[in-house]
């Protein structure tokens, strides 16, 4: 299902995999996240942390007329506040969809799948 976009001149249809891109690209230039995780790493046999050609295996678009709802999958430094993470993780998400795509969200649901120590 695609993200749909009304404009004056018509619809514009957004991929999943394209909020997918912005949405990890966001959430991994925080500093406090490691990286992302699978959604479903049992089923995706991985269990480690995604490369930036598989972030939408790590988030979930949900989309209904006009409420937009991303689930971002993260793996968060050891160390460091989660919440506080959690919350520039949803802060930049929000911001980087709006921007670069016109996209309101609803929600911004950030699961934090792990925690690793920060390679320093």
């Amino acid at each position: 299902m695609a993200v749909k976009i009304k404009t004056k001149y018509g619809l514009i249809d957004v991929s999943n995999n394209v909020v997918a891109t912005v949405v990890g690209s966001a959430a991994t230039s925080n500093y406090g996240v490691v990286g992302m995780a699978s959604k479903n790493a049992i089923r995706d046999g991985f269990d480690g942390i995604l490369n930036k050609a598989n972030y939408k295996k790590g988030v979930v678009v949900k989309s209904d007329a006009d409420d937009v709802t991303v689930d971002v999958n993260i793996i968060v430094g050891y160390g460091l506040k989660i919440s506080e993470v959690s919350r520039n993780v949803q802060d930049s998400v929000k911001y980087n969809l709006k921007s670069q795509l016109g996209i309101q969200t609803k929600a911004v649901n950030v699961i934090v799948q792990g925690v690793k120590l920060l390679d320093e």
